[in-house]
């Protein structure tokens, strides 16, 4: 195979992979192409809920493997859970090569998929689109290496920043098209974050809607004292889509309890609820992507704390004045080097919005 064509089924793997977004958590979202003389044999990506893995899905597909290459996002695993490793199977099945976009940093793997690989006399080639696999999997990833899921922090504002009126008004700031691709961004997170004011204030479902059949994110609040309203939407449909509240220790959580929502004591500050603790919990119990949609004290805190791995910013050509409710909290910045510092990757309009992505310098 040519560089040209490793980058090509690479690619594929990559857009394969990304159809697990979402949904396969805690595992990653894999994607695998098995290609033979110029055609592909078989495809395949992590299934919902995080079996089978991507690797096995394309060598069912593919049936006969032999002296065909593999195209992997991901470095195959390489431990008995409860299916066998898929660097074993790639070796079963007879594939001569097998290209991987990144190494897998999890211990149980850790080079050892690639020198299983290797052992069997198989060639691998190692980083083809490596830059974008490790984007793709950045959840995964940073759940494994720093106890944390990857956190994108949404925002919708007017043109100065404002969330809501002087009265609370905030439905709708921004247009139907932002507002469905909000959906669409809740679709590929594992969760979707809002502190206990937000919650209070708009009564959210957080549910994805308008995307056809697919699982919910799970629905994280972060109440400190669990001070939400027993009769709103999620605690309605806490036994139908999956409802966790982050909250002090001590806090009264039967009444919670008894809706159905599972209750996940966290470490608290004066301030509230200690946010890298809480993300730590979130990762101890598997999410590797949160979608953090406020409010504002909570995104202010995440991005003082430098948590935020990516922001989306949507606004609306309106104006709402100092009057206007504010679209972060204190930040306590006194100096300009002080104050949280993003990158530009992507500006685009959403109907009659814009929508700036922000990512982590």
């Amino acid at each position: 195979m040519t560089a040209e064509e490793d980058d090509r089924w690479m690619t594929l793997a990559l857009a394969l992979g990304r159809r697990g977004l979402g949904r396969v958590w805690p595992n990653p979202a894999v994607g695998c192409v098995i290609v033979r003389e110029g055609r592909v044999l078989g495809r395949g990506w992590t299934a919902d809920g995080g079996r089978p893995h991507g690797e096995t899905q394309a060598l069912a597909q593919a049936g006969d493997a032999r002296g065909a290459t593999a195209y992997v996002t991901l470095e195959p695993c390489a431990h008995h859970g409860r299916t066998p490793p898929c660097a074993e199977a790639l070796v079963a099945a007879g594939v001569a090569r097998v290209v991987v976009a990144t190494g897998d940093p999890d211990p149980r793997v850790a080079g050892r998929g690639i020198a299983i690989l290797e052992a069997a006399g198989i060639a691998v080639t190692v980083g083809v689109r490596g830059e974008e696999a490790r984007r793709d999997h950045a959840g995964f990833l940073l759940r494994v290496t720093s106890g944390r899921p990857f956190v994108t922090l949404k925002l919708a504002s007017t043109l100065d920043g404002r969330i809501a009126t002087a009265t609370g008004e905030s439905q709708w700031i921004t247009g139907p098209a932002a507002r469905a691709m909000v959906h669409a961004l809740r679709a590929k997170s594992d969760a979707v974050m809002v502190g206990g004011g937000t919650a209070r204030a708009d009564d959210p479902l957080l549910t994805v809607r308008g995307m056809g059949e697919r699982p919910d994110p799970v629905r994280v609040v972060l109440s400190r004292d669990l001070d939400l309203p027993l009769d709103g939407q999620l605690a309605r449909t806490a036994r139908a889509v999956p409802l966790w509240l982050l909250h002090r220790h001590g806090a009264d959580a039967g009444p919670w309890d008894a809706a159905g929502a599972i209750c996940l004591p966290c470490p608290d500050t004066r301030d509230g609820l200690d946010l890298r603790a809480a993300l730590g919990v979130l990762a101890g119990q598997g999410i590797t992507r949160v979608f953090c949609e406020g409010g504002g004290q909570v995104a202010a805190g995440l991005l003082q704390a430098n948590l935020v791995d990516e922001l989306v910013l949507f606004q609306a050509g309106m104006a709402l004045g100092s009057q206007g409710r504010a679209m972060l909290g204190r930040l306590g910045s006194e100096r300009l080097a002080d104050a949280p510092r993003l990158r530009l990757t992507d500006l685009r309009p959403i109907g009659d919005d814009v929508m700036s992505r922000w990512v982590r310098e």
